[in-house]
């Protein structure tokens, strides 16, 4: 087994923060390129809203659908660099910030990178959860060409 390239997801998560540096010990273990993908699902916004104490319609919000590609932007940049800046000592990284379906993003950059490992964290959603958020870890291990391992976050003591 060669693993010379580790392709690992993240977001502003503590699930993703484990998984990360979970995936950086690998890459230092098979002295393996990383490639880091955080992936900017579109936000939706409505043209009108409803004020919920007056039941009055207010019309737009303020802000411009370009203003808020640039501020998803710019978090992706920064959940980007503080994972680099945590876990990439010596390491050398690559990294992708996709637009769209997180599931999609990650298969993309994946293919791109010629990955040989994925490593993500998961939620661990359950139940009525996992039927509205659906489960991005399930899709990317069903639709991967290369092995996919899914780091669960373990749980404290409370």
């Amino acid at each position: 087994m060669k693993i010379s390239k580790i392709l690992i997801g993240i977001d502003d998560s503590k699930f993703a923060e484990y998984a990360a540096s979970y995936g950086f010990d690998i890459a230092r273990t098979f002295n393996a390129h990383v490639g880091l993908v955080h992936i900017v699902e579109p936000s939706i916004i409505p043209e009108t809203t409803t004020d919920t104490i007056t039941g009055m319609p207010m019309v737009g919000t303020g802000v411009l659908d370009a203003e808020i590609i640039d501020i998803q932007n710019e978090q992706s940049e920064n959940i980007i660099e503080r994972t680099i800046k945590k876990y990439a000592k010596g390491i050398e990284v690559t990294h992708f910030n996709e637009y769209g379906s997180t599931a999609d993003g990650i298969l993309n950059c994946s293919k791109e990178f010629k990955a040989d490992l994925i490593v993500m964290g998961t939620h661990s959603r359950t139940g009525i959860d996992r039927l509205l958020m659906g489960s991005v870890a399930e899709s990317v291990v069903r639709n991967s060409e290369v092995p996919v391992l899914v780091v669960p976050l373990p749980e404290t003591g409370n």
